[in-house]
């Protein structure tokens, strides 16, 4: 007769209990008084109490034996469990598993360790968890996984497992990372219609440039391929070829696992020409209004790229009537043998719906009422998809949030009803600024500032930017409240101190300046989503110290306004923002005008600002930005305009290739530049992508051309003295924040002018 006295491991006994599964009566059953436990180091008695299905009272059996056994084991927590009796006592003796004291690495370059220590702790592997060698085997799988994904080929993954102290092991992967397999070749095969060149254009891989260390994209990733393969198909589908299809793909690598090659068949078929397009079902009896949507014409060659925005077009103008389900199945009837398609565009509304509720999310940091203030789509209102699309963007202009997310949701059990649920992903609303420019007479301006635009998540923002400089220093401090009040009435209320050596005048020996303090107050009040109009009244002092130094045209304004000049002015402005993004434009334009009234409680002056900026896209990346602005100020009560205010051209934000501030008229003494009372200044900027980068808008290289001048009272606009400049930059919003760099140079020189030539601005977020 068989005594349970001893049981082996998990594997074993079961085999052992299937041989006597049918001598069970051969076991003698007892009552179990006791149940011990023993070999526990980490775990505590009653953890494995609780996974026991053996309890004092119970009756003891081989086959509750064996229940224990496999209970334990799939805990995970040991690595031998064994079952003995002596007398009514059931021992249950176990050994634990290791756990993992440490995980480290070495031989790593191309990662940092933080990052592969997620990456392994996505499988499950990482300190505390107890040793499993599939689950390592596993990690060291994810490792090399990781690796792939860089083009590391060659790459060798060893794992060394070393016993520490208390049942502990350290496990540590040991890589040789090898050479990084570049793609060096990508063939098309087939392709008649369009030249290899041109369909790798539209591919994100390519082999090796200059710009490769940025974009990555001669390493090979089949998520990448995968991405260009339906990027080609599209350019040809766009271009009418209907039969387009990719036939194979192949790629192969070196023996060396240095280079990868990637060859890909296509078949083209014959481009197609659209005979008719019909639109039919159910059209609300807005036939003539929809029909103008459809961009695919008859005649025209066949194009998915039209056919798929006229089916959104229609889709979003259904939307605003409320059908927020509306659907456009398009039945082609395609002629091969004529390579001709006729297009049937079925439109089927669904029911009109509004919305019952509008749900937002992921706003931690951000009050909910400032992300419910930008919405203009209502709850209890019919759904409109022009007013939800309005919503995100005024919801991301905010510049809260890194994404939003708008979605609707049917309300179930109600047909006609939706939800709109916002989600916003938020970020760092803080920032430091940077600025630095160095000129071509070793001047150099400095500036830093550090603001908050969503201070407590409030809405509100708050500044502080100082700049300095040889010849200018300041220190402001601005704070604006979008909704000062409910209907959207924005304040900004800014205080200041500025100094200022005009130009170069200053000289160590010189006590030549100009101090300026004040404060401003001006209101926005919103006449549209996108025209905002602003009030404002400021009050401020000038005070202007002489020497024997000051330029004579600084002397001749003491003596007739005085040394100290007060200010109160009253402003009104109106500003219109079309633009598709503040930060990139690429379409739309920005328009602004300004006036400012100096009151007769201080000096008597007027000034008109007008700004015009338009934004084009045309190709692919490419895109056209002209800038234009216009000043004229003009003194009234007999006194003469402040020279304070003054406009200047030249540098950064007027004529590039210039010394900031340097155009215009000149002292008559010291043939120094003082400003002008009219400013004229033009700008063409053409911005497109780096070459080996794609399409990517984070980085751009951009040409500019740039005219303008100032002139003083007595003189008239004369475009015969306008100063040009042209030049190219590079673009780049970094990981640091944007940053642009520029290289400027005049086109034709003119005696006396200054020239600057390289400029940098940067921004960091905290």
């Amino acid at each position: 007769m068989f005594k349970p006295h001893r049981f082996v491991p998990k594997a074993a006994t079961v085999a052992l209990f299937a041989l006597h599964g049918v001598a069970a009566h051969a076991i003698a059953p007892f009552t179990v008084s006791d149940v011990r436990i023993e070999g526990l180091q980490r775990i505590e008695p009653g953890t494995v109490f609780s996974y026991l299905p053996i309890k004092k009272g119970d009756t003891f059996t081989d086959e509750k034996a064996s229940q224990a056994i496999r209970a334990l084991f799939a805990t995970g927590f040991f690595s031998d469990v064994r079952v003995a009796a002596e007398g009514n006592v059931v021992i249950v003796r176990v050994q634990e598993r290791p756990a993992i004291a440490t995980v480290d690495f070495s031989g790593i370059r191309e990662f940092d360790k933080e990052a592969l220590t997620k990456a392994l702790r996505a499988v499950g592997l990482s300190t505390g968890r107890y040793y499993d060698k599939a689950l390592v085997d596993k990690a060291e799988q994810e490792l090399k996984r990781q690796y792939l994904t860089r083009g590391y080929y060659a790459a060798e993954v060893t794992t060394t497992v070393t016993p520490v102290d208390r049942n502990r092991v350290s496990v540590l992967f040991s890589v040789v990372e090898g050479p990084s397999a570049k793609i060096r070749q990508v063939n098309f095969i087939g392709n008649k219609a369009f030249k290899s060149s041109t369909l790798r254009d539209e591919m994100q891989l390519s082999t090796p440039n200059w710009f490769s260390w940025y974009t990555k994209n001669d390493l090979y990733s089949k998520e990448k391929l995968t991405g260009d393969l339906e990027r080609i198909v599209s350019y040809y589908r766009d271009r009418g070829y209907l039969e387009f299809n990719i036939e194979s793909t192949q790629v192969s690598i070196s023996p060396d696992k240095k280079d990868m090659y990637l060859t890909i068949s296509v078949h083209e078929g014959e481009p197609y020409t659209v005979t008719s397009v019909d639109l039919t079902g159910e059209l609300l009896d807005k036939k003539d209004e929809l029909s103008k949507l459809v961009k695919v014409k008859a005649g025209e060659r066949f194009s998915a790229a039209k056919l798929t925005e006229s089916t959104k077009a229609i889709t979003d103008r259904l939307g605003e009537y409320g059908y927020a389900f509306a659907t456009v199945n398009v039945q082609p009837e395609i002629d091969q043998q004529n390579h001709t398609v006729g297009l049937v565009m079925n439109v089927e509304t669904g029911r009109r719906v509004y919305v019952r509720h509008v749900n937002i999310s992921g706003n931690t940091k951000t009050r909910d009422e400032v992300v419910r203030r930008e919405m203009r789509q209502f709850e209890s209102s019919w759904f409109d998809s022009s007013r939800l699309k309005l919503s995100q963007d005024r919801i991301n202009r905010l510049g809260y949030f890194t994404d939003v997310n708008v979605t609707t949701t049917p309300v179930e059990g109600t047909p006609d009803q939706v939800d709109v649920d916002v989600k916003v992903t938020e970020k760092p609303t803080g920032a430091i600024t940077l600025g630095a420019g160095f000129s071509s007479s070793d001047k150099v301006v400095l500036s830093a500032g550090v603001s908050q635009d969503n201070v407590f998540g409030s809405g509100t923002s708050l500044s502080v930017n100082v700049n300095t400089a040889r010849t200018y220093r300041t220190l402001e401090v601005t704070q604006t409240d979008p909704y000062f009040t409910i209907d959207g009435i924005s304040r900004i209320t800014s205080a200041y101190y500025r100094t200022y050596y005009p130009l170069y005048y200053s000289t160590s020996d010189s006590n030549f300046r100009i101090l300026n303090v004040g404060a401003d107050l001006k209101f926005g009040v919103p006449f549209s989503e996108l025209d905002t109009v602003y009030f404002g009244i400021g009050a401020s002092q000038y005070r202007i110290n002489t020497d024997d130094a000051t330029p004579a045209s600084y002397k001749n304004y003491v003596a007739q306004a005085g040394s100290v000049s007060n200010v109160i002015p009253l402003t009104v402005g109106w500003s219109r923002d079309a633009r598709d993004s503040a930060l990139v434009p690429s379409k739309g334009y920005y328009s602004r005008a300004n006036a400012e009234f100096g009151t007769p409680a201080g000096s008597e002056y007027y000034k008109l600002d007008l700004q015009q900026q338009y934004y084009y896209s045309f190709a692919r990346g490419f895109v056209l930005g002209l800038n234009g602005q216009f000043g004229y100020g003009k003194a009234y009560g007999g006194k003469p305009f402040p020279i304070f205010k003054n406009y200047y051209a030249g540098g950064i934000g007027s004529v590039r290739g210039y010394e900031t501030s340097s155009l215009g008229p000149r002292d008559s003494t010291t043939g120094d530049p003082i400003g002008g009372s009219k400013l004229l200044v033009g700008n063409i900027e053409l911005t497109f992508p780096l070459p080996g980068t794609g399409y990517d808008r984070t980085l751009r290289v951009f040409t500019f051309f740039d005219a303008g001048n100032v002139w003083g009272e007595g003189q008239n606009i004369n475009l015969g003295d306008l100063r040009y400049g042209y030049g190219l930059g590079l673009a780049w919003i970094s990981p640091i924040g944007p940053l642009k760099i520029s290289f400027g140079f005049p086109l034709v020189k003119h005696e006396n002018d200054k020239y600057q030539k390289f400029q940098f601005q940067i921004g960091t977020a905290f």
